[in-house]
């Protein structure tokens, strides 16, 4: 239930301001920075990018941890703890 709460807290954050809501999920870096720069660019492109990150985050954080090893990375993201889905390290590629 945790999860769900936080996830709808996290759409409904991102859905007034799309960089803050990126900013949660991947923290200060690449996604980050070009969140905001296609939220300038224009509204809704900021908008779909967000939440593509966190379709990403929350899809790969709901899958089995025995398919880590053999994930590959979402085209497109930059952040290794929405590739990772919050988790440290590097959880895709090969062995």
């Amino acid at each position: 239930m945790a999860g769900t709460c936080s996830m709808i807290c996290l759409i409904i954050i991102t859905l007034f301001i799309p960089p803050l809501g990126v900013f949660l999920i991947s923290g200060c870096g690449v996604d980050f920075w070009i969140n905001v720069l296609l939220t300038i660019l224009g509204y809704f492109p900021g908008h779909i990018h967000a939440f593509y990150l966190e379709y990403v985050y929350y899809d790969r954080r709901n899958r089995d941890p025995m398919t880590r090893a053999y994930q590959q990375p979402a085209p497109g993201v930059y952040s290794d703890r929405v590739q990772n889905r919050g988790h440290a390290g590097r959880s895709y590629g090969t062995m």
